[in-house]
Order: structure tokens, then sequence, then C-alpha cells
């Protein structure tokens, strides 16, 4: 019985993967888009025990052909995009390419733990996993959010475990194909421009919060993939969960991470900014309304259902992956 990791060849969907065969599971089939082929080389570490595309992994499915093959469904794959203005194409990737897998793990008893987003939240305040807080603010987040809405409406009839994590915001190895669209983590961001111009430039206070001091629920993609993990393990756990932290962290302390790794100082953020290392671009008035200043996870529903895994914060975290980028 085989493993199915799609987005295998993605930022987090590769890092599973990894953790798959360090846990000696090698019987993974790894399913993606290659067409554009910069995320490609995420897979040559793997052990994989075969590979295959998208379109003809839905196929499949729909001949039946991969009936009792398949020992759990770890499904990251979608367009995470979140400037994608193609309404059509976010919903062909993210909502119906899910409903498919859904029906077919329910139908085939497979457990499905699948890449929800935090992005269902919108602005906020609120980050519980309850109706009254999912405040969509773009198709990307609203193609989550129904897919969300999909699961809660079958979980009364489920044949199996569902399981749908809202990750908050993931950095780590292995994120470097999302430069392309300009998606990667502002912790790859900080230290490419720190690499590159001796500094790290953070928006202008926004939203009531002072220069760099906007902040978010930072999580190292190892954290995130140890979360599935559990979830695999204890399959008698359903819903969707919170994937993040529990804390909220400022830009600046990213920043302050990126810089204190590369120079092997520990060095506060006032001192940082006085010596021009940490530098404010005016906010961009484009994003006014449609950006995040403050996330947090909820993680008591986590929690409740048992998982107990401790957190790294972004000094922790942020410098093991600056630490990984340096010696690259």
């Amino acid at each position: 019985m085989r493993y199915v990791v799609t987005g295998a060849a993605g930022f987090i969907g590769s890092r599973l993967a990894a953790a798959l065969n360090r846990a000696g599971i090698g019987e993974i089939l790894a399913v993606d888009d290659l067409s554009a082929g910069v995320n490609a080389k995420n897979l040559y570490a793997l052990e994989i025990e075969d590979y295959m595309d998208k379109g003809e992994f839905l196929a499949r499915l729909s001949t039946g052909s991969l009936d009792g093959t398949v020992e759990a469904v770890l499904h990251q794959g979608a367009c995470t995009d979140t400037m994608e203005s193609d309404g059509k194409y976010m919903m062909e990737n993210n909502y119906a390419y899910s409903k498919a897998l859904y029906d077919w793990c329910q139908d085939e008893e497979v457990p499905l733990i699948y890449a929800s987003s935090a992005s269902v939240y919108g602005a906020g305040p609120g980050f519980a996993e309850e109706r009254e807080n999912e405040r969509p603010l773009n198709v990307y987040a609203y193609s989550k959010f129904l897919f969300d809405q999909y699961v809660r409406r079958g979980a009364a009839q489920g044949t199996a475990q569902v399981a749908g994590l809202r990750y908050f915001n993931v950095y780590g190895p292995n994120e470097a194909h999302k430069k392309l669209k300009k998606m990667h983590s502002i912790a790859l961001q900080a230290y490419e421009q720190f690499q590159a111009k001796g500094c790290v430039e953070l928006f202008a206070g926004s939203d009531g919060f002072g220069d760099g001091e906007q902040r978010r629920d930072f999580i190292h993609v190892d954290d995130a993939v140890a979360v599935n993990l559990w979830l695999l393990e204890n399959r008698a756990v359903s819903g969707i969960f919170n994937c993040g932290t529990g804390r909220a962290q400022t830009f600046n302390e990213v920043a302050a991470a990126v810089i204190n790794t590369v120079n092997r100082t520990q060095e506060p953020v006032a001192a940082l900014v006085g010596r021009g290392l940490i530098r404010y671009i005016p906010f961009p008035p484009q994003l006014l309304g449609k950006y995040q200043s403050n996330t947090q996870a909820d993680l008591s529903r986590l929690r409740a259902a048992g998982c107990a895994h401790e957190f790294m914060r972004v000094q922790e975290g942020v410098a093991a992956y600056v630490q990984e980028l340096v010696q690259a």
C-alpha cells in the first residue's frame, strides 16, 4: 500500500515526503504538475515508488485503477498564489481537485490529510476555526474556505479520517521555487535582501502597528510537517485545525533573526535599526484593506485533539533556516 503526496515537488509536500522517508516509508506516489519545472529539484533527494502528473492522477481516480492501493493521501497540491486573479483556474486547482480526492477517499475509506489555509480568516481579528471568523479576501482564500465547508457538510457521514490544516505563515527549506511569483516567505526575502543590499527592508507602520511591528504567526515547515505526521498516526482524529505556533511575532523579529544569524551576533532590533541594517519603506497603498497585520493561530482545538507538539519560535526556526541557506 502506498502513500499519496500531492504537490510532492512543492514546498510543504517535498518536506513531508522527506519526513516519510526518514520514517522508513518509500512507497510514495508523488503527484504534481511539473509544467514550469522550477520545483522539480525538490524531488531529487526523495525515495519514491512512482511519480504521476496531476492530470493523470485524477483520471486514474475516476477510472478506479488506484482503488485498493492507497494507505493514505496527504494532499498539499494547490495553486498558492494569493494574487492569482483567474477564479476559474483557482477553483479548478484548489476546489474541484480537492473535492474529487475527498469523494474518492471516502469511497475507499482512505485517510485524507489536506492543506487548508489561514487566509480564510482574512484580516481577522478572530483566528479560531469557527464560521464567524472566516472572511476570505481573495479567490485563493475563498477556494480554501469553500473546500473546508464541503468537508464540514460531509463530516457526519464520514467513512475515514479527514483532517484539514490551516497553515499560517510557513517558512523554511524547499521554498525557493516560490520566488518565481514572489510568494516566498519573509524569512527568505529578508535573507536575500541582506545578502544583496546589506540591510533588510520592512513596511512602515500600518493598521495601528509601528514600523516593522506588523505581526504574523510564523511556522517552520518542519513543524507543519510534524502536525501532518501526528494526524497520520492518530487516525481517529478528524476536523479542521489551525497549524501555527500559537504566537504572533513581528517582522522586526524575523529580520533580526536573519541578520544576527548571518553576522553571528545577538543585537536587538533597535540597535539594528540604528545601524541601518533594518530600514522601513512606505506601506503599499494597494495593500490597504487586504493585508493581514496581525495573525495568531488559536491552537485550542489542535491541543484538545491531543497534539502536544512544541513549535519553534522565530529566533530558533529562522536561525536554523538561515544557517542552511548560508551553507548551501
